[in-house]
């Protein structure tokens, strides 16, 4: 049984550990927090793939680095983060519950309401570091949607399992699933 899986962005390669998220399933373990040289090699790639768009919004917390070094790639001062609690200075926020394959438990993810008011009527990119079930994604499209906003762009490092076979999201890698052998 394999315990790695081999993922190259750009000129850059790490082995991953297989992890497993079910009796029945492993994933590789891809984690961006940290890894300054993925991530910035990742949105030098994707950057000139996306549309042109007033703001991005990620989700806390792996996102987080990847849609920062998009934005000053794009030269855009701002980006959006929706949150996965609410916080006790956050202005009529906006909530979204999320069940991840990571995480396997509901989550909340939150987009503070000043956020909300500042991408009403403007063009959006969700970005995020993985894809897979797309449930993460979803519920970032629900926040960003009542809040006003078109998103134009679905954009992620790796597609993960059945996420690869979608139509509507930019990546620049498959990372494959490993169920139980």
């Amino acid at each position: 049984m394999r315990n790695t899986h081999k993922v190259t962005i750009g000129t850059v390669t790490r082995e991953l550990p297989l992890v497993w998220v079910s009796e029945e399933l492993r994933i590789a373990n891809f984690v961006i927090l940290g890894d300054s040289e993925i991530v910035v090699e990742a949105a030098s790639l994707i950057v000139d793939k996306l549309p042109e768009v007033d703001f991005f919004v990620t989700a806390e917390a792996k996102g987080i680095p990847f849609a920062h070094e998009v934005a000053k790639l794009k030269g855009m001062p701002h980006y959006i983060v929706a949150r996965k609690s609410v916080k006790a200075y956050m202005e009529e926020p906006l909530v979204a519950t999320v069940t991840s394959i990571t995480t396997q438990k509901q989550q909340k993810l939150v987009l503070d309401g000043p956020d909300a008011e500042r991408i009403k009527g403007k063009r959006v990119a969700l970005i995020d570091d993985v894809i897979s079930t797309g449930d993460s994604l979803r519920a970032l499209e629900a926040l960003v949607t009542e809040a006003g906003a078109e998103i134009v762009a679905r954009a992620a490092i790796l597609a993960e399992g059945d996420a690869a076979d979608r139509d509507d999201i930019i990546y620049l890698e498959k990372l494959p699933l490993f169920p139980a052998e």
